[in-house]
């Protein structure tokens, strides 16, 4: 392009950064799971008890909204990759689509005058859009900026365990949003109150995302890549392949389970009081597993882990299938501790190993291309978990769930339809992702050699 970065240099950057950065620069991913979990966890839910949408049209909501943002995945990382600003590619962007995003979230939980199920239909897909058009704003440049900041094998598992934990707290302010809105005295005005303040928290923390980032000068080598021409690139890089094919199925499974998770304790166990503790419990296994898992990492290769991760997590969903209404608190308890050692690995692995396969295409072709990397691989990942929710909403209409039934009110055929895809089908798709993942070549040693390659690269003549 000709153009020149200004920015600071860091080209020489020590490969171990400061846990504070890591820290500060993980605060992102908090904002953007945040909002993640809340459309997976609540959302949909949201839509057939609040909103009093068929369940069809609820999922065709989050379908449409999940496609847009899909496709605009690629095309932020593409206009990144060829961003030329002071501060650099991607940094720009955390101010520009902070107070967008904020704003568009807490329009997702507003009450609004319309009787018809088109009215209401067309204004929560319009505003889901909005906020995921706001979301792919920040979330591609950052996700992109990660590999650049950190620059080796262990040092990425390092990075993504912060940001793995940044984002399940996301995760429990998701939750937190149910009884927030209950204290606001519930029903839709509760949920417009709730999703207000979350707004105002979603803004927060970006100009500090901003303060600790920084860009390496010799990124910024990068063709430009027009839609099919990136998918060329990425259907040519066979580990590349790979490794978007089993983390869109074990993230099909994450949103399988996240939109059925409420259902299964409001409309199958009749416990609905115990769905956040629940989840808290879950969340905080999480995190707790995090740092062993790391520890581990330092020693194995992250495929090793991640079929571990994977298959410990499939037990677990036999065990939620058996379930009971009747089983002690204290089981369900421990089902979900179980789930959450897994998840763990399972969410974590994937977008550490992202940074590895963009190394690999560096080594190739002499570019830099993370945007579209990034973008491709979140752009597969909503496509799936999109397709993955409107299924559930075709399927739940057809077993005749009914929003307006309330908790103990719906049918037998319901009821169980909620338990199965709730247990046995995310399974199915974790077992499919453990299938896939042991096919994956490129472990620690493979990655090695590939940094070597570009260091004797890079030295001068």
């Amino acid at each position: 392009m000709g153009h020149t970065v200004t920015h600071e240099p860091h080209r020489d950057a020590p490969e171990t950064l400061p846990s504070s950065t890591k820290f500060v620069y993980s605060l992102g991913d908090h904002t953007v799971n945040l909002v993640l979990s809340a459309a997976s966890l609540l959302f949909f839910k949201f839509l057939t008890d609040v909103a009093e949408l068929r369940p069809v049209l609820a999922g065709a909501v989050v379908w449409i909204a999940r496609v847009v943002d899909a496709f605009s995945d690629p095309a932020m990382g593409r206009i990144s990759d060829l961003t030329r600003w002071k501060v650099g590619r991607r940094r720009g962007y955390f101010l520009l689509g902070a107070v967008p995003f904020g704003v568009f979230f807490a329009l997702m939980w507003q009450d609004i005058p319309l009787a018809s199920q088109a009215g209401r239909f067309s204004y929560y897909a319009g505003a889901y859009i909005l906020t995921s058009l706001a979301m792919t704003v920040l979330s591609i440049p950052y996700m992109a900026l990660l590999p650049e900041m950190a620059n080796s094998y262990d040092e990425r598992t390092s990075f993504n365990t912060y940001r793995s934990a940044a984002s399940v707290i996301g995760t429990f302010a998701a939750v937190a949003m149910k009884p927030l809105a209950e204290a606001f005295g519930g029903g839709s005005a509760g949920w417009a109150s709730a999703g207000a303040v979350v707004g105002v928290w979603l803004i927060l923390p970006w100009v500090a995302v901003f303060k600790v980032s920084f860009e390496r000068p010799e990124s910024s080598r990068s063709e430009p890549l027009a839609f099919r021409d990136g998918l060329r690139l990425i259907a040519a890089h066979t580990n590349y392949r790979t490794l978007a094919a089993f983390f869109i199925l074990a993230r099909i499974a994450v949103d399988l389970i996240g939109a059925m998770f409420l259902f299964y304790f409001v409309d199958f166990l009749g416990r609905e009081g115990d769905f956040e503790p629940t989840m808290f419990l879950f969340l905080s296994i999480v995190v707790l597993s995090l740092p062993i898992w790391l520890r581990v990492a330092r020693r194995h290769d992250k495929r090793t882990i991640f079929v571990v991760g994977a298959s410990w997590w499939i037990g677990a969903q036999f065990f939620i299938f058996a379930g009971q209404p009747d089983w002690p608190r204290w089981m369900m308890f421990a089902i979900a501790s179980m789930a959450a050692i897994g998840y763990a690995v399972a969410d974590l692995m994937p977008w550490s190993m992202l940074g590895d396969v963009i190394d690999e295409d560096e080594l190739a072709s002499g570019e830099r291309r993370e945007g579209v990397y990034v973008g491709f691989f979140t752009f597969l990942r909503k496509l799936g978990g999109a397709s993955a929710v409107l299924l559930i909403g075709f399927v739940l209409d057809l077993a005749g769930y009914s929003g307006a039934a309330g908790s103990g009110g719906q049918s037998d055929v319901a009821v169980q339809t909620i338990r199965v895809l709730t247990s046995l089908v995310p399974a199915f798709f974790l077992a499919l992702a453990v299938v896939v993942a042991l096919r994956y070549p490129l472990g620690r040693a493979a990655h090695q050699r590939v940094l070597d390659q570009l260091r004797m690269r890079e030295r001068p003549r």
